[in-house]
Formats: C-alpha cells, sequence, structure tokens
C-alpha cells in the first residue's frame, strides 16, 4: 500500500512540472510531506483570475428577521413641475440632465396674454393717478368755497340790519318806501345765494365722498392686478421698484430649489398652451424604498422599527454593490395593503443613501423584529457550495490568507440571505463568497487530497 501511495504522488508532482527535471526518488519525508489535506492554495494571483473574495462571519437574528423585496423611488417631494400660466412661445434656457441651482433661470414665456395683463395695469394706475389729482383739488375748492358761503352770510347779515334801521325810520315817519323795498330785494337775493351755497355745499361733500370710494376701489384693483401679475411671474413686489411690471417684456421662469432637470417636454421655440408642463425637475436626494411585506407578517410589523436596506445581490466581485454596504431608516406602514398579492406597503427613508441608491433599483429590506433576541454566528447563503448531498464551505486559513480550508458546511436555520453556522467557525473567520463555485468544483470528491490552482485559474491536486 505505501509503495501504491509513492507512486501515485511521483505522478502528481511529473503532471504538475512538465518542464522540470525529473525528480529523485522520493524519501520518506517526501512521502509524509504529500498525505491527504482538505486545503487549497489561492495566491493573489488565483483570487483576481478566479474573481475570489470573501465575507467575514458575523453574528444575527436570523430567526427574527424578516426580508421584503422592494425599489427605489423618489418622494412626493422630490419632483416639481413647471408649467405655463399663460399660452406663449417657449424659450427653454436648460438641457436634460442638467443640474440647476436654486433661483437659476429655467425658461422664458413670450406671452400676448402678459401684454394685456401690463396694458391692463396701466390703465388702472392711470385711474388711480386721475383720481388722486382730483382728490388734491378738493382742499382748495372746499376753502373757497367755505370763504364764499361766509361773505354770502356777511351780506345777509348786513342786509337784515339795514331793514331793521329803515323799518324803524318808517315807523317814525321818515325813510323812502323805495329803498326799503329795494332792501328786501337784496335781502332776499342775498338769503337765496346762501341756500344755494349750502345745497353746493352737500353736492361737494357727497363728490369728495364719491371721489374717496372710487380711489379706494381703483387702488384695491390695481394692487389685485399687481398681486395677480406677481402670482404669474412667481416674485415678490418689490417695494422699492413700483414700475416693476413694466420692464418685463417676457415672463420668466426660475428654479424653486437645487436639482437636475428630469424632462423637457416641448421643444425649444414651440407654442405652449396654459397650464403646460414645460420642465420637471428632481432632487436626486429625497428617495425613500418601497418594499411589499406579507400580511401574515402584521403581528410582527410596526411603524417606528430601526430596518436596513440592503444590496440586491448578496456579492462582492466585479461591479456589483458590495455585500455590506446597506442602508439604516425607519420603518413606515402603508395605509392599505393588496387584497389580491396579500402584501402590504412598507416604506423606508433611509437615514443616509448610499451611491448605488436609484429610483427603480431593486434591493431587500431587511428587518430584525426583536433585536434583543439571541444572535448566531452567521455567513452568507451564496457562500455555501453544494457537492452532491454536502454542502460545503471554503474558511480562509486565519494563519495564511492564501490558503483556504473546505470543510462540510454544519448549518441551522436561514432567512434567504445569511444562514447559521452551527460548528467550524469562530468570530472574526473570513469565509470564500465569490468563487467557491469553481473551488466546489475543483475539489468536487477529492476533499482528501488538497491541491492548488495555478496563476491562470487552472486546479491541480497535489501541494505542487
Amino acid at each position: 500500500m505505501k509503495i501504491q501511495l509513492v507512486l501515485i504522488t511521483i505522478f502528481v508532482l511529473l503532471g504538475c512540472s512538465k518542464n522540470k527535471p525529473k525528480p529523485e526518488k522520493p524519501t520518506i519525508s517526501d512521502v509524509s510531506h504529500a498525505l491527504p489535506t482538505n486545503r487549497v492554495a489561492i495566491p493573489q494571483t488565483v483570487r483576481d483570475n478566479l474573481g475570489i473574495t470573501f465575507a467575514t462571519v458575523e453574528r444575527r437574528q436570523l430567526e427574527d428577521t424578516l426580508r421584503s423585496p422592494g425599489r427605489f423611488e423618489y418622494l412626493p417631494s422630490a419632483k416639481r413641475e413647471y408649467r405655463t400660466m399663460l399660452s406663449g412661445k417657449i424659450d427653454l434656457l436648460v438641457n436634460q440632465f442638467d443640474s440647476v441651482e436654486k433661483g437659476q433661470l429655467l425658461f422664458r414665456i413670450h406671452s400676448p396674454e402678459w401684454r394685456k395683463i401690463q396694458q391692463n395695469i396701466a390703465e388702472l394706475k392711470s385711474i388711480v393717478q386721475q383720481l388722486d389729482a382730483k382728490m388734491e383739488m378738493y382742499n382748495p375748492l372746499f376753502l373757497a368755497h367755505e370763504q364764499h358761503e361766509y361773505s354770502v352770510k356777511d351780506s345777509v347779515k348786513m342786509w337784515e340790519e339795514r331793514i331793521q334801521k329803515l323799518e324803524s325810520l318808517r315807523d317814525s315817519g321818515g325813510g323812502s318806501s323805495r329803498e326799503f323795498t329795494a332792501a328786501k330785494a337784496a335781502y332776499s337775493a342775498a338769503r337765496a345765494e346762501l341756500a344755494d351755497l349750502r345745497e353746493k355745499d352737500v353736492q361737494l361733500e357727497a363728490s369728495y365722498k364719491e371721489t374717496i370710494a372710487s380711489l379706494r376701489a381703483a387702488k384695491t384693483k390695481l394692487d389685485f392686478s399687481l398681486q395677480s401679475a406677481s402670482s404669474i411671474l412667481d416674485i415678490v413686489i418689490p417695494s422699492d421698484n413700483p414700475d416693476w411690471w413694466k420692464k418685463m417684456s417676457a415672463i420668466e421662469i426660475v428654479s424653486a430649489n437645487s436639482g437636475v432637470v428630469e424632462s423637457l417636454n416641448v421643444t425649444n421655440g414651440a407654442w405652449a398652451d396654459e397650464k403646460m408642463n414645460v420642465i420637471t425637475i428632481v432632487q436626486p436626494d429625497k428617495l425613500r424604498f418601497h418594499a411589499s411585506g406579507l400580511q401574515s407578517d402584521l403581528e410582527a410589523l410596526r411603524n417606528g422599527l430601526q430596518v436596513n436596506i440592503v444590496p440586491p445581490t448578496p456579492t462582492s466581485s466585479g461591479n456589483a454593490v458590495e455585500l455590506q454596504n446597506t442602508m439604516r431608516g425607519t420603518l413606515q406602514l402603508g395605509l392599505s395593503g393588496n387584497a389580491n398579492d396579500r402584501t402590504i406597503d412598507l416604506y423606508v427613508t433611509p437615514e443616509n443613501l448610499s451611491s448605488w441608491a436609484r429610483p427603480g433599483v431593486t434591493a431587500q429590506l431587511e428587518i430584525v423584529i426583536d433585536s434583543t433576541s439571541t444572535s448566531e454566528l452567521a455567513i452568507p447563503l451564496t457562500a455555501v457550495q453544494q457537492d452532491g448531498l454536502s454542502q460545503v464551505i471554503f474558511r480562509r486559513d486565519p494563519n495564511n490568507p492564501n490558503e483556504v480550508i473546505r470543510i462540510e458546511a454544519d448549518l441551522g436555520l436561514n432567512d434567504g440571505r445569511w444562514v447559521a453556522v452551527l460548528s467550524g467557525l469562530r468570530d472574526g473567520d473570513e469565509v470564500v463568497l465569490d468563487g467557491g463555485f469553481q473551488l466546489m468544483l475543483a475539489t468536487s470528491g477529492s476533499i482528501q487530497k488538497g491541491g492548488h490552482f495555478h496563476s491562470d485559474g487552472t486546479y491541480h491536486e497535489g501541494e505542487d
């Protein structure tokens, strides 16, 4: 039996060293060096060629972990549409996917209706100016009217005293009847003029109040027109420039916040009708994760749970998102469920966004329903390889990072992504994540033979 083992060892060495000189007859020490092993050498070149990556053993509450598939989507507040408030020709000033800042000019509207609004404002302002000028005339008019009335009152009093004197003369047998008649006529005329002045005084007062009412109404209409114009332009009325509306030959639309131009819905120079959406701007950092949970888990799900959003693929190779690149957030249950799918909407707004978070990107929601439960050693489920009826994993040698040890997996329950390891591993160990399938194929059925990989990725049994 020992002779056969020596011969097998010689043939293995010859197969791996075709260009090397023939070895001498193996000694007893050579034979003992070729004893059975479950180790596989994987130097850096081999790891690069096979895309081998590693995952660190973690402690997890697998029994109390739920997983729900979902996707990223924009928050309702992330999008803003910029529509036309008046019909007109559109002059675009940004391109799709441009980054814009708050206050940046997006497009102009050359609208005939805006010209009509300006004309209406100008007419109202002219009316206000006319009424203001009229109001300024009332003070001297009231003063002149008052002075006229005062002089007429004096005249009435004077003729009244003259008549009394003439009556006294007539009673004493003197005076002139003609003079008395003339005085009475003048007195009557003065009183008539005084009455006419008092009537005009009432009319003047009424005209003054009517002018005040007209001025107030005109100013109110003007204010409403200016406020309407400011709403159309989406600006604040400047207090230091009363004629701000005159200089605006076109309506200018600016960005209300920073973001990215998602879409342009009209071509440059096109005519757009009222209320047409011209530009849609999104804020890429305003994302949430929308998952679907099972209605059968409603007893365990509740608002406020701390959850993780994990990458869609449990890998670390190539350009894929790394397994540990997760995001945390707080769970918010939807208000309704889906009766057909028997699911309920789950929403999470991440505390910090990772670079791989994009609208429409799928991922998983990892929900630990009881963070106080006992944790257990776990590895990614994809690190476990099925070799016939056996499940195997490849543990990285803690003392030699260029070597892995094939061991039969002693596994417990899993949550669909991670699986408990009951023996064979300890805290801090690393297992092969990507490339484990190739290692399994190379060592399948030869667990006690050991072997190594060449730098080109080919596998050979034995140590050399």
